[in-house]
C-alpha cells in the first residue's frame, strides 16, 4: 500500500495535531507535578495553599465570596477552579499575616493582585474599573 497523494497528507497532519496536543498537555501536567513537589519546609505549594484555605475559610462570608467569583470571572471557565483557589489562598495567607478577624474587600483585591500572574493584571484593572473599585491604593502591588 503506498501513501500518496491526499491520504498522505491526512496521516502527515493527524501525526502533527496529536503531538501537538500531547505537548500542550504534557507542558500543564509538568507545572501541575512541579507545584505538587515538596520544598524546603516539607510542604509544597499546594499543601501551603490548602492550609491557607482551611485555616481562613470561617472569616469568608458570602458577599466576599461573590465578589471573589465575580472577579474570577473573566477567567476560563476550564481554570476558574484553580484560579479562585489559588487567589483565596494568597489572601488567607495575608489574612493569617495581619491577623484579620474578617476577609474584606481591601484583603481580597490585595490578595487577587498579589496572586495573578503581571500578564492578567491590565484585566484586573479593567474588571475593577468596570464594578467600580478605585485601584490608586492599589497601584505599587501592580508594578510588583
Amino acid at each position: 500500500m503506498d501513501l500518496e497523494g491526499w491520504f498522505l497528507w491526512f496521516i502527515l497532519f493527524w501525526v502533527v495535531v496529536l503531538i501537538s496536543l500531547m505537548g500542550i498537555g504534557g507542558f500543564f501536567m509538568f507545572r501541575k507535578f512541579l507545584k505538587a513537589l515538596p520544598k524546603q519546609d516539607g510542604k509544597s505549594d499546594l499543601d501551603w495553599q490548602n492550609i491557607y484555605l482551611d485555616k481562613t475559610v470561617h472569616l469568608w462570608g458570602d458577599d466576599e465570596k461573590a465578589l471573589l467569583a465575580e472577579l474570577v470571572s473573566p477567567v476560563p471557565e476550564l481554570f476558574r477552579q484553580v484560579a479562585k483557589e489559588k487567589i483565596a489562598g494568597k489572601i488567607g495567607e495575608i489574612a493569617l499575616e495581619e491577623h484579620a478577624t474578617k476577609i474584606n474587600l481591601d484583603l481580597i483585591i490585595r490578595g487577587y493582585i498579589i496572586a495573578s500572574p503581571k500578564r492578567d493584571h491590565k484585566f484586573l484593572r479593567k474588571k475593577l474599573k468596570e464594578m467600580e473599585i478605585d485601584t490608586t491604593n492599589y497601584d505599587h502591588l501592580f508594578e510588583v
